[in-house]
């Protein structure tokens, strides 16, 4: 089996992602049942990825995603320039009353003993109605692309977006892209497209596309129907479970050269014990393990994932990959929103093994 072969020629991009672009409503810690106000955050399991090698890591990252002309639209539009992603809108045009939507994520911080609750509003959204076709591939890789990104969450959407995917996943390999997936396993998401059984099927073709597979135990054996192992782990940072996972992948999916995951052991909402791990073309690799003060824990696995991809775009050896995406999760979770508010230079130094004193 070989490792990961990057482009190192001059590419427009570093990197591409697909899918499928949200706003999130945050009312803080007050649950909405009794909220007054709220955050908005712009936000997509795929974006989130392409926005933190941007904005932290400096890389040229884009979206390839549906935009809807209307308000909420042009808001996400800005946040999206902000960030410094590149886009590719297949545009919709709203009726003034049913949509196409921007869909809609409803999402409190939780506190102490209560955890976060997660909900949606994704009726009519414009995401759902991407297809085959939409996306000129053929254009967007003529400059270069070095890495292409989607997720388990686009996946879910709807019978087409993950046509869509492997569409995307076949142009990207054919024009000499890295090719990564987030199985990011929602069963609120699936339940309206078939359930687990139409999930498994989605997910083991895409992933027969993938040489970078991002995700945890549950994912593996609910997304790809994987079984468990017949040891329990010691905890949810125990690595050895999660390596006995890999290896029944690596088996059944043998285009597969790199999987990573965060491993987290959470004690209250706010206190987390994080981890990471990497299987890389069969070599295994840990990262240190660190107590996290959480303030909002939406992200943090998108925060792994960009940095973990910095770390091979930039031709780290593995273990650094894993520990650069180690650190930039962690950091995610000090902030309020989904997207990265982090320095390359704090990150590379907590990788390094850095402490929370005073930066003077």
């Amino acid at each position: 089996m070989n490792g990961l072969s990057i482009r190192q020629d001059a590419c427009a991009l570093d990197f591409l992602a697909l899918g499928a672009l949200v706003h999130r409503l945050d009312p803080g810690v007050v649950p909405f049942r009794k909220a007054r106000s709220f955050d908005i955050h712009v936000s997509g399991g795929e974006y989130n990825v392409a926005a933190g090698l941007a904005d932290c890591f400096g890389l040229n990252t884009g979206i390839a995603t549906a935009m809807v002309h209307y308000g909420i639209g042009e808001l996400v539009q800005s946040r999206v320039r902000e960030a410094g992603v590149t886009p590719f809108y297949k545009w919709f045009e709203h009726d003034g009353v049913r949509g196409p939507n921007i869909a809609t994520v409803y999402s409190d911080r939780g506190q102490g003993v209560r955890p976060p609750v997660v909900f949606y509003n994704r009726a009519n959204e414009a995401g759902a109605m991407l297809k085959p076709g939409d996306f000129d591939w053929k254009k967007i890789f003529a400059n270069g692309v070095r890495w292409f990104h989607s997720g388990g969450i686009f996946s879910a959407l709807s019978p087409t977006t993950s046509e869509l995917i492997v569409e995307g996943m076949q142009a990207a390999k054919a024009a000499g892209a890295v090719v990564s997936f987030d199985l990011n396993y929602r069963a609120k998401l699936w339940a309206s497209v078939g359930g687990l059984k139409r999930a498994q099927e989605v997910l083991k073709r895409i992933v027969d596309n993938v040489d970078v597979l991002i995700g945890n135990e549950e994912d593996m054996q609910k997304g790809l129907g994987i079984a468990g192992p017949e040891v329990a782990a010691k905890s949810s940072l125990d690595p050895d479970v999660f390596f006995l996972m890999i290896d029944r992948v690596a088996e059944q999916h043998r285009n597969i050269k790199v999987v990573a995951t965060t491993l987290r052991e959470v004690h209250s909402t706010n206190r987390h014990d994080w981890g990471a791990v990497l299987w890389y073309n069969g070599q295994r690799h840990v990262s240190p393990t660190c107590q996290l003060d959480v303030y909002d824990r939406i992200g943090g696995g998108d925060g792994f994932g960009s940095g973990l991809i910095y770390g091979f775009l930039t031709g780290q050896p593995p273990e650094k990959c894993l520990r650069l995406g180690w650190a930039h999760g962690a950091f995610l979770t000090t902030y309020h929103g989904d997207v990265t508010m982090a320095r390359r230079e704090e990150v590379e130094a907590f990788a390094l093994g850095g402490s929370a004193r005073v930066q003077r």
